[in-house]
């Protein structure tokens, strides 16, 4: 039973790896057969996804203008870029390259042709929006009946009245909420937005919800544009020592915004919440929504809450900067060839392809049969590696740049380094006379904390390049470190059950000269570990190897082990010479 323990175990992980394998691909196929992205295609693929240098794609030159005919400042520009890039982002479009150009240009390149609705996500000004809040709810379409299960709200019915019955007197009076508007707000799930609030009309009410898509906003017409702020600090409250964004406001702005507070902080005064609050909305995202404690007539309006010194910053840069008034002029618009980065690609996928034969010719001479093994591992994490990258293309838009693609050749060679750490440990234990079967149990454990050690030096300096590094090398950082996972995973799943069951095997657990664990050619000549075999009655055609094998004995001896073998010898020296005598 004890010997055979090994055996079952190695064959359930095996089976757990079989069955981990089929989900994966599974779950692929999901998304090649049954979802479809917002085209109507298939949401995933038999094939990764190609990053800008290797598939190609569209390049967009914008230049930004302002009211007065200026340049841009650096600030300016660069916060510019910044909420272009989350604009592509929120898109779905991943590895797009935006940088600025000649202080007042903004460079976006998106793998890919960019449809219409990320074109004009792109070329749209970044307009920063004051409107007053009526309603505020849950982010989904979700409602929970009488019989206490969650149901979604039904389409609204065309016949409903879209149309104000009473002329609203200001931009809070809930008049503004028609009967169609309030089923179209409760119907409005934010993770399936019906509408884009990034290019509403600014004077008519507005369903938009936060950036986490928890909370759903109901907003009245717009009452200020970010023009009115001229400057949005993060600092600390001088008496609670609190996180807060202090906003300075032009004269337009703070006349206006004096009479948007009074009337906010009369409906707070009678407890008509949420009409108290006001929302910060900046491309059809409701970035803050404050309420309302006072009347504030100077324009130099604070805003507190649950901040840290980094929210707090993020929400005074959005405020600063994504209230600039500026537009964007197309200076071009070219579709980029791929041509360089498939010539690269074609190139490193030879290098790889080189340094795999490379890796399997040493394999098979070092190790002989034993290095099928270390082959058969590099395969069966390529086809795991391959069929995560198609999935995080589909989940997290993941695309394979070139980068990325010497990520994947370089850990051939880490991946390698495993087995032969773990086959040099077994071949250890096999020279100090133990049996196959124990000396791959033996290896295993004393191999694997050498592995998790430095695996997790190799991960750690993934993660450290992918946080520091340029956005070029990201690629190599991410599949560097996922490898190296997916490494450890086959390690532990994959090699040492099939080692286990080997050990097992006539051929292996023999000792075939072929196998790469012949105790005989690794110079394993202990008995036990007082005692080294006898060679001095070998034929003379191999004396010169066993003469070998003993003087690999005699240097793998430690002190005790030699001065035991020099007692042994005068012991025997003592009793021919007494039998002399005799």
């Amino acid at each position: 039973m004890a010997t055979s323990s090994p055996v079952r175990h190695a064959w359930r992980v095996l089976m757990g790896l079989l069955l981990v394998t089929g989900v994966l691909f599974g779950i692929n196929a999901l998304g090649v057969h049954v979802f479809k992205d917002s085209n109507g295609e298939a949401a995933s693929s038999w094939s990764p996804e190609l990053a800008l240098d290797l598939q190609g794609g569209t390049q967009i030159v914008l230049s930004a203008e302002t009211e007065d005919g200026a340049a841009p400042s650096s600030e300016q520009l660069d916060q510019a870029a910044s909420i272009i890039r989350q604009r592509v982002d929120a898109s779905g479009v991943a590895e797009a390259d935006i940088t600025t150009e000649g202080g007042r240009n903004i460079v976006v390149q998106i793998p890919g042709v960019a449809d219409e609705q990320t074109r004009a996500r792109i070329q749209s000004s970044a307009q920063l929006e004051f409107r007053p809040v009526l309603a505020t709810t849950a982010g989904t379409n979700q409602y929970v009946g009488e019989d206490g299960n969650e149901t979604p709200y039904p389409t609204p019915d065309d016949s409903l009245n879209a149309t104000p019955t009473v002329e609203p007197t200001d931009a809070s009076d809930l008049a503004w909420v028609t009967d169609r508007l309030a089923a179209e707000f409760q119907a409005y799930d934010c993770a399936n937005p019906e509408n884009d609030p990034s290019n509403a009309p600014q004077d008519e009410p507005l369903i938009a919800c936060d950036p986490t898509g928890q909370a759903k906003y109901l907003l009245g017409p717009t009452e200020l544009t970010g023009d009115a702020i001229t400057d949005a600090t993060a600092g600390r409250d001088p008496q609670s020592g609190a996180w807060n964004v202090q906003l300075t406001m032009n004269g337009d702005g703070a006349e206006a915004f004096g009479e948007v507070s009074t009337r906010l902080n009369q409906n707070r005064l009678a407890e008509l919440s949420p009409r108290d609050q006001f929302a910060f909305v900046l491309d059809g995202s409701v970035i803050s929504a404050p309420r309302m404690n006072g009347q504030i007539l100077d324009g130099r309006p604070s805003i507190s809450g649950d901040f840290d010194q980094e929210s707090a910053t993020a929400l005074a840069d959005q405020l600063k900067f994504g209230a600039l008034p500026l537009s964007f002029e197309v200076q071009s618009s070219d579709t980029i060839s791929a041509t360089l980065g498939t010539q690269q690609l074609q190139i490193g996928l030879i290098a790889g392809l080189i340094g795999l034969a490379l890796v399997a010719i040493y394999s098979l001479i070092v190790y002989r049969a034993l290095g099928t093994v270390i082959i058969a591992s590099i395969a069966v994490m390529a086809v795991l590696t391959y069929v995560i990258i198609c999935i995080l293309a589909w989940r997290l838009g993941f695309r394979l740049s070139l980068a990325g693609v010497a990520g994947l050749i370089v850990s051939i060679g880490f991946t390698a380094d495993s087995f032969i750490v773990y086959f040099e440990r077994i071949r250890d234990e096999l020279r100090d006379g133990k049996s196959i079967t124990s000396a791959v149990e033996d290896g295993w454990g004393r191999a694997k904390r050498t592995i998790y050690i430095s695996k997790s030096i190799n991960i750690l300096a993934a993660v450290v390049l992918y946080i520091l590094a340029d956005s070029t090398v990201k690629g190599f950082a991410f599949t560097l470190g996922l490898t190296t996972l997916i490494d450890v995973f086959i390690f532990v799943i994959f090699t040492h059950p099939v080692m286990q069951l080997l050990a097992r095997t006539k051929f292996f657990g023999g000792g075939h000269k072929l196998s790469g664990l012949d105790p005989e050619s690794l110079g394993a000549v202990y008995r036990s570990r007082s005692q080294f075999r006898q060679v001095s009655t070998v034929t003379a055609g191999r004396g010169a190897k066993n003469s070998r094998a003993k003087g690999e004995a005699e240097r793998r001896q430690t002190i005790a082990e030699r001065k035991r073998a020099e007692a042994l010898a005068g012991d025997r020296s003592s009793r021919t010479g007494s039998e002399g005598d005799a």
